[in-house]
């Protein structure tokens, strides 16, 4: 159980704010505003409660080591590396700030500067009642990230300062044992969560712990390695995984199929054949491709050729799955009460090999309208469904890859754990 801004008084409160506005910037401006918006109920909860100040922290990208790799391609590329201007162009919070304030028609939005995190008490508490406040980029400090709790709280003490209340929104960062999602919570007398933690926590949580059952479980993307421990934790009540995308070619080739020059992770074929032996103890079904769409050559006008089987030929890439599976997709998924999907069945970012996944997107849709708990949980496969406009069909739609797929796995994550009761 998790606190929520519900269960604290408010009015006339300074609130400190964890946000996970690390959204996609190009010249200054903001390209998608998906996670700012999923941010709004909360902020305009608490201003409507009478919040003295809301204080709003979040990391923009990753500035260190974003940086070195653009200075290095620039020497590389013989181009002058202009570091301010390049900072500016991407990991500044104002233009952030500004952009926020479109959307709060009834507060002011004012950014605290440039000169980073620390030292904001002072310009915090001499505004207005009701304003909002937007603190500079959290990573512009190396205390942000720190491995080591002297340093984490160097940061973490300085951003209690401006608050009287810490809400933590940013379900994105809840992984993180940083200053501003975690260590905060040490030194401010209350921390709960807000309306998207709490929707994030109520919709992913009952998957590993009490689902209605039967679950079915999409599990796809490149790679075996990345998801052992989602596909090991969800087995224990899944009655059905579907393994798509990269990752199936690995347990093809566990069971003994040809896989062409698909990707395989050779040394994850032990445990592909684990996952295998575990389901089948378990009473769960394992689903893979029973046929494929498939290439030369792993290109966007690559031509697409039919795979009437499981075993792919020697000279083809594995990029889709076929009608066989598709119709397996479908039989499957009509027998389940939770849908939880991470990841595409296929390369979808290529039109001509994304009819699995967009398959899948449909399929999701309508269970979801015949009263199916569904949760896309973060990742590739939230970008899938909001290509083919299918977002709003789903129960659930997770803002956060590496905290859902965590959450998944059962694992207890910092950013949630400092607001339970």
């Amino acid at each position: 159980m998790i606190k929520t801004v519900k269960t604290v008084d408010l009015k006339d409160k300074r609130i400190v704010m964890r946000v996970d506005f690390n959204v996609p910037m190009k010249d200054g401006a903001v390209q998608d505003d998906t996670r700012i918006a999923a941010a709004i109920p909360t902020i305009e909860y608490i201003l409507a409660q009478g919040a003295r100040t809301l204080t709003l922290m979040s990391h923009l990208g990753d500035p260190a080591k974003d940086s070195e790799k653009a200075r290095a391609k620039a020497e590389k590329d013989g181009k002058p590396f202009d570091l301010d201007a390049y900072i500016k162009g991407k990991h500044r919070m104002a233009p952030v700030a500004a952009y926020l304030q479109t959307k709060l028609k009834n507060a002011s939005v004012v950014f605290a500067g440039e000169d980073g995190c620390y030292g904001k008490k002072q310009f915090i508490d001499s505004q207005e009642p009701g304003t909002v406040i937007m603190l500079e980029n959290t990573r512009f400090h190396k205390e942000e990230t720190a491995k080591g709790a002297e340093d984490l709280d160097k940061l973490a003490k300085a951003l209690a300062e401006y608050g009287d209340i810490f809400v933590n929104d940013a379900f994105g960062t809840a992984h993180r044992d940083h200053a501003s999602t975690a260590s905060i919570a040490k030194f401010v007398p209350v921390s709960v969560a807000g309306f998207l933690m709490e929707k994030e926590v109520n919709y992913l949580e009952p998957i590993v712990h009490n689902p209605a059952k039967p679950l079915l479980a999409i599990i796809g993307g490149a790679k075996v390695s990345s998801k052992i421990a989602v596909l090991e934790s969800l087995l224990k009540n899944a009655s059905a995984l579907v393994i798509g995308g990269g990752m199936a070619y690995t347990f093809l080739k566990a069971q003994g199929k040809k896989v062409g020059k698909s990707l395989v992770e050779d040394d994850q074929i032990g445990t592909a054949n684990k996952i295998l032996e575990a389901a089948q103890k378990a009473g769960a079904e394992i689903i893979l491709p029973l046929d494929h769409v498939g290439a030369e050559s792993f290109d966007s006008s690559a031509k697409p050729q039919a795979v009437d089987g499981a075993d792919i030929p020697d000279g083809l890439i594995g990029m889709d799955v076929g009608p066989k599976t598709l119709a397996k997709y479908k039989e499957a998924l009509s027998k389940a009460k939770t849908i939880v999907w991470n990841g595409p069945v296929g390369v979808f970012e290529f039109d001509a090999f994304a009819k699995g996944t967009e398959e899948i997107a449909k399929l999701v849709a309508a269970a979801t309208a015949n009263g199916v708990i569904t949760v896309d949980g973060g990742g590739d496969s939230v970008a899938a469904v909001n290509k083919f406009g299918l977002a709003p069909q789903m129960s659930h739609v997770s803002t956060g890859g590496g905290a859902s797929l965590e959450l998944l796995e059962g694992k207890k994550l910092p950013g949630i754990e400092v607001c339970r009761g």
